[in-house]
């Protein structure tokens, strides 16, 4: 298979990863002119001894848990801890390591020191149990977990229980190094000899936060994130070595990965992480480290909005970065009219690594996507491939340097069809090139034969000061076969009332098209949302909140 797909060398002994990527005529097509790297490239020392190697090992590359970490320091720490892996615990190239922690500099080390030691990296929530763990240590077939030692009952109730998974060392996601992992990498020298993985070695393996059944493993090789980095991060965002990053998405994900992790370090960058990355966090982190680049969703930047009405210095901020959610018009406009800078709003996928549509700073539009990242090719089809013109909504498609190979999974054919990744969002793309989010195809409400797309009647209510957040979907009514239906977040003292429905109704009809106005309104305390801020409709739709 490695010759019909024209892969690279490899350097994995374990060939697990390799032997389960997509038959050859399942693959998108990938545009790689401009991504060019050596045959052996392993990514592990390219974000840390490169870095040093280019004169930036006294830059602060990850502060987290009372700590700073120099260039140099993370260096040293993830040499030591790669010669313990394989020294003590017989990890070889290929080997898959699950890694299960919150967002912290330890857990980046532990990431950096696996992909080293050649392993292929699965990172995991700790919200996930033991059921959860389960499903992906045998999907991927994980002999390794690492796990912060303040978590591990439930990695090691899947240990007790599972074929594959034979070994498990805690490491100590605070600043103490008090830790089985971390006491047996002590003793170990700062100079290790990484593996010399191929280019096109899966060095990371990606799971969907998919919100029924069996979850995906996306394969994402050595030079993809890079190119990530290499792309989106230089060309969209500029970094550079002054910059200091902050964000709420998890490290598992990989938006969380790319924006808090990737990026910073190719460039000799900062990233300042939080276990807990609540809004108010997020803001203490801005004003005291002067944070320059955020990665977080709608709502945070809500928060942020109403924090520098009471007096928050977050002017340090050059790039606000908005994904995981449709951006609400209201929200851009006010962010830009507060700070003089565009926010960010872009589209990525876990099968896509990162962002491949984005807006620019002297190219964005409220209430757009964008338009796509440089390498990347996007259009609208409809069920059949066919492009539709512009101003029409239909199936997003896009190709470009990453793209999806899920690990033996025959949902590959849904996702890849005629070399296209298709995301499974609704877009429209205007007469300007600029790509707008419709909805994610399943959350297109049909009512009474017109298409209403949710996101747009959340724009419409957000714009009202009784709202503080919405979440609106689709619900069944026997004349209509949907109706729109609004789960509403009041801001204190609005009360619950059929007045203030009508109030938020007759809003909506004046601000949109009528039609499109939700006839069932329900007031809730809070929307369900995944942690990475996404609102969860599937959750609103089984009435759970």
């Amino acid at each position: 298979m490695a010759n019909a797909l024209n892969l690279g060398p490899s350097g994995h002994v374990d060939t697990f990863s390799r032997d389960n990527l997509p038959p050859p005529d399942q693959w998108p097509d990938f545009l790689l002119q401009g991504f060019d790297y050596p045959d052996y490239i392993n990514i592990g020392v390219e974000l840390t001894d490169r870095v040093v190697e280019k004169g930036l090992g006294d830059n602060v590359a990850l502060i987290g848990n009372g700590r700073q970490r120099t260039y140099k320091e993370l260096t040293d720490w993830t040499n030591r801890l790669a010669h313990a892996l394989v020294e003590d615990y017989g990890v070889k190239p290929g080997n898959r390591v699950l890694i299960r922690s919150a967002n912290n500099p330890a857990m980046v080390a532990c990431w950096l020191a696996a992909t080293k030691a050649g392993a292929v990296v699965i990172n995991t929530m700790p919200l996930l149990r033991e059921g959860e763990l389960r499903q992906i240590v045998d999907i991927a077939k994980v002999e390794f977990a690492l796990c912060d030692s303040r978590m591990m009952d439930e990695i090691v109730a899947c240990g007790k229980s599972s074929d594959h998974l034979k070994t498990i060392i805690s490491f100590d996601g605070t600043a103490n190094h008090d830790a089985e992992l971390d006491r047996a990498a002590l003793a170990k020298s700062v100079k290790f000899t990484a593996v010399q993985t191929g280019r096109d070695d899966v060095a990371l393996l990606g799971f969907t936060s998919g919100t029924t059944g069996k979850p995906k493993a996306t394969m994402h090789f050595h030079r993809d994130i890079l190119i990530i980095a290499d792309g989106y991060a230089a060309e969209v965002l500029g970094v550079g070595p002054d910059d200091v990053f902050v964000g709420s998405p998890p490290l598992a994900f990989t938006f969380g990965l790319g924006g808090l992790a990737v990026f910073p370090l190719r460039f000799g960058a900062t990233a300042t992480l939080l276990e807990t990355a609540t809004p108010a966090n997020m803001i203490e982190i801005i004003e005291t480290y002067k944070a320059t680049i955020c990665f977080t969703a709608p709502t945070a930047y809500r928060v942020m909005l109403r924090a520098m009405e009471e007096g928050a210095d977050l002017s340090s901020l050059r790039c606000a970065v908005s994904a995981g959610e449709t951006l609400p018009a209201p929200v851009y406009d006010e962010w830009l009219a507060k700070t003089g800078k565009p926010m960010l709003d872009g589209i990525g996928a876990t099968e896509m690594l990162h962002i491949f549509i984005s807006n620019r700073f002297g190219e964005s539009k409220a209430a757009c996507t964008g338009k796509p990242v440089t390498g990347y090719i996007a259009r609208i089809v409809d069920d059949e491939m066919n492009e539709l013109p512009d101003g029409e909504a239909g199936r997003l498609a896009v190709k470009g340097p990453t793209g999806c190979r899920y690990l033996g999974d025959a949902r590959q054919k849904i996702y890849v069809r005629d070399g296209w990744n298709i995301t499974g969002d609704t877009f429209m793309r205007d007469g300007d090139g600029f790509y707008h989010f419709a909805a994610r195809s399943d959350d297109m409400i049909i009512s009474a034969g017109y298409n209403i797309a949710g996101p747009e009647v959340e724009a419409a209510l957000l714009a009202h000061d009784f709202v503080v957040e919405c979440g609106v979907i689709g619900a069944p009514d026997d004349a209509r076969g949907m109706i729109v239906e609004a789960h509403v977040v009041l801001e204190a003292g609005v009360p619950p009332s059929p007045e203030t429905i009508r109030i938020l109704q007759d809003h909506v009809k004046a601000l949109i098209a009528p039609y499109k106005y939700p006839r069932s309104v329900k007031f809730i305390e809070a929307l369900p949302k995944t942690q990475t801020g996404k609102v969860q409709r599937f959750r609103l739709r089984e009435g759970q909140p």
